[in-house]
């Protein structure tokens, strides 16, 4: 009796492990998953909206950076030029230097010295805000870099919440639940918020990048002011 009820168990386990499919690997290209998500309720306008944002951030880190990269060109010598000059009283030759060099430590110099022959006081506050405008001119458009970085996953998450309610809308009027369905429709709902996770962290990324270089130029615009306020105290030999 037992042999046969071992026997039994043994053929049943055996039918059953031979009607278990193989479980297949399905393969999905970005493409696909793109067109998915532009599916559904606002699918379509989120990743177009998505889409957008990325081609603006990119844009707006490539033209920060060369304007930085411009910014942060400075020959080494240039002081060392500034400081003859000054020291032999050829200011015209200090302001064509500065004027040739047009970076935002040169443009700064050359408001001070446009006003040696005042007091140092004023010098040093007409140099502080050339020098603020210098620095709104490097900061510009990094606001909107991280407008970016904040918005686009909100805008995505915007999107899997309206394609989530377009499963709801269906399953309601199918009138049955299936989880081929819900499985389908879950996935095309979560395909922006990952765009959208995507395009903020690259953006956030590149925002602290430019903020990290504007940072280290400001640094070389106050060392030099000060080493300019220092040649203007040196004693005349």
């Amino acid at each position: 009796m037992k042999t046969f009820m071992l026997l039994q168990s043994l053929t049943t386990g055996n039918t059953v492990a031979e009607s278990v499919e193989p479980i297949q690997e399905v393969e999905v290209s970005i493409l696909d998953l793109i067109l998915e998500g532009s599916s559904g309720i606002g699918g379509g306008a989120v990743m177009i909206s998505l889409a957008l944002m990325s081609l603006a951030a990119i844009y707006l880190f490539f033209e920060r950076t060369m304007a930085i990269r411009k910014a942060e060109k400075v020959s080494p010598d240039f002081m060392d030029k500034i400081r003859d000059y000054i020291g032999q009283g050829s200011f015209d030759s200090a302001r064509n230097l500065c004027q040739e060099s047009n970076t935002p430590m040169a443009r700064m110099l050359d408001k001070g010295i446009s006003r040696i022959g005042k007091d140092l006081k004023d010098i040093s506050v007409s140099i502080e805000n050339i020098g603020k405008l210098e620095i709104y001119n490097l900061e510009k458009n990094l606001s909107s870099l991280g407008t970016i970085a904040s918005a686009a996953p909100m805008l995505g998450f915007l999107g899997t919440v309206l394609g989530m309610v377009q499963v709801f809308m269906d399953m309601e009027q199918v009138g049955t639940v299936s989880v081929e369905h819900i499985s389908s429709g879950t996935k095309q709902a979560m395909i922006t918020t990952i765009a959208g996770l995507v395009v903020g962290i690259i953006a956030y990324m590149a925002y602290n990048n430019l903020v990290s270089k504007v940072s280290k130029v400001i640094h070389k615009m106050e060392s030099t002011t000060i080493e300019f306020i220092d040649i203007l105290e040196e004693p005349v030999a």
